[in-house]
């Protein structure tokens, strides 16, 4: 199997991961609050992640030295924080947890597109295409579509 196959398949499991997470931390949210349930899913998440982070480096020896990136890199926590935050309030209200996740998706495309186009984060430029906003109108249009038609 090609490798780009096996990549869109994570990419793919990974967003079926992240609407579960999303899903269950907000019905965690109608007990709770919806800032005591980010804190138990984020020291859960944690927990869990730490346990795979001992694995990964009990066989993994890095091939190149290990250095220092960059601060910003180290607090990429913060916007997971306000996600689930976020989402745990917006999947309990009428947007419910589809029209939650496609206006996610969509500013995540849309603020994506913003960073390649400038190059923020030291990420590659590269310049927007028609095609670019032609996906940006049909993805706008759906999202709108599927909030709408509830």
């Amino acid at each position: 199997m090609n490798n780009k196959y096996i990549l869109s398949l994570m990419a793919l499991a990974s967003g079926v991961l992240l609407s579960l997470m999303i899903m269950a931390n907000s019905y965690l949210s109608l007990f709770t609050t919806p800032l005591t349930a980010s804190w138990i899913t984020h020291a859960i998440g944690s927990v869990f992640s730490l346990i795979i982070y001992l694995f990964y480096v009990k066989k993994q020896k890095p091939k190149t030295p290990i250095t220092k990136g960059k601060i910003l890199w180290y607090l990429g926590g913060i916007p997971g924080g306000f996600t689930v935050l976020l989402a745990a309030i917006t999947v309990n209200s009428p947007l419910s947890l589809s029209g939650s996740i496609i206006l996610m998706i969509t500013g995540q495309i849309l603020f994506s597109l913003l960073v390649d186009a400038f190059g923020w984060f030291g990420v590659a430029k590269r310049k927007i295409t028609q095609q670019d906003l032609l996906m940006c109108v049909l993805l706008i249009s759906g999202s709108s579509l599927l909030i709408i038609g509830k």
